[in-house]
């Protein structure tokens, strides 16, 4: 009986592997996770014929090696935090959203269309209208998945996914009609009126988003663990059954967080609109709603951890196109280096309750 069960049982370095992750903790885990992915990236620098260190210095001086960068930096890192919060207030529920992409798009419409509308208004109006035009988009265009979802019983993953290509395509129309500028090369709406543009921090190349979207990382964090609803999201992470029996309302929650996510990923979409570009352009998110994801597990859907998450990824994809300039690594290694980032974390993460 001894001869069996030790066979069963893992070698003792493996146990004593596992005991000792069990001690870092979740933190601890994804911090080995990201030495990991930082390991892979210089084996495939060298593989590629270059010093690793060359390159990461290369990042370093692209991300930080003056305020314009930094600023830059910072700014590509907000629509990041603000959609990755709101990714990971649904994955807190079990409900896989991947539609941040389209409520990003919708939100930066939404932006648009309330800038030009409060052209003469005071700089403080125009802003937070425009802003809430575009969290008012968002949240619209997530209540359409919800209803997909909870109405005809379509997958969230399919509602989500397959109508950010809807709103991609809902943009471009609206851009070759109403808030299209007549007479422009490409499509793209009129310059919105200063009074709305964001304000940018001084001595920094950066707008006042970042700031924000870390007031909306501790707004989220004290809804998930100081409130009613949060414990309920929580609940209905961990089991449904259990938060069924529990007496919440299943339908309710999937509402509360698709649409607080929806808001969250269309305010990002508002100032990247209002806050780089000026003007709604057709393709202006770049991909944003996909790396929320990333964003969000890198963070380990907790938001005040997402806020290093994002800058992670916003300071890493700033500094690569310097590492492609000065030794010529494409800076799309930054890609798979995100993407192992998510692996490993992933492998951290396992079999965690929220």
């Amino acid at each position: 009986m001894s001869d069996a069960s030790n066979s069963l049982s893992p070698p003792a370095p493996l146990a004593r592997l596992r005991l000792s992750l069990g001690r870092l903790g979740l933190g601890g885990n994804i911090l080995i996770a990201l030495l990991l992915s930082i390991a892979s990236a210089a084996l495939l620098i060298a593989l590629a014929g270059k010093n690793p260190l060359d390159g990461f210095l290369a990042i370093l001086a692209g991300a930080f090696g003056d305020t314009h960068q930094i600023g830059v930096a910072l700014n590509r890192t907000t629509p990041y935090l603000l959609s990755g919060i709101g990714v990971a207030i649904c994955f807190r529920a079990g409900i896989i959203n991947l539609g941040a992409e389209g409520q990003i798009a919708l939100g930066g419409a939404g932006a648009a269309a309330a800038a030009l509308l409060v052209q003469t208004a005071p700089p403080i109006v125009a802003i937070v209208v425009t802003l809430a035009g575009g969290a008012i988009a968002g949240a619209a265009w997530s209540g359409v998945a919800t209803i997909l979802h909870l109405g005809r019983r379509v997958h969230e993953v399919l509602a989500t996914l397959l109508l950010n290509f809807v709103a991609l395509l809902l943009v471009q129309q609206l851009l070759a009609g109403p808030l299209g500028q007549f007479g422009a090369g490409f499509l793209q709406s009129p310059l919105m009126p200063r009074t709305a543009w964001l304000p940018k921090l001084a001595g920094l190349d950066a707008h006042i988003g970042i700031g924000i979207a870390v007031v909306a990382a501790l707004a989220a964090s004290f809804l998930i663990w100081r409130t009613p609803f949060g414990f309920a999201l929580r609940v209905a992470g961990s089991s449904r059954l259990a938060t069924t029996y529990a007496g919440f309302s299943l339908q309710k929650l999937t509402w509360g967080a698709m649409l607080l996510a929806g808001a969250l990923a269309g305010l990002a979409g508002g100032v990247e609109v209002i806050g780089i570009h000026r003007r709604l352009i057709e393709g202006f998110s770049l991909g944003f709603g996909f790396k929320a994801v990333t964003v969000a597990l890198l963070g380990a859907l907790e938001p005040m951890a997402i806020v290093p998450a994002a800058l992670f990824i916003g300071f890493l994809e700033t500094g690569s196109l310097a590492m492609q300039r000065q030794i010529g690594v494409p800076s799309a290694l930054v890609t798979v280096i995100e993407g192992l980032t998510m692996v490993y974390v992933l492998v951290a993460m396992a079999g965690r309750r929220t």
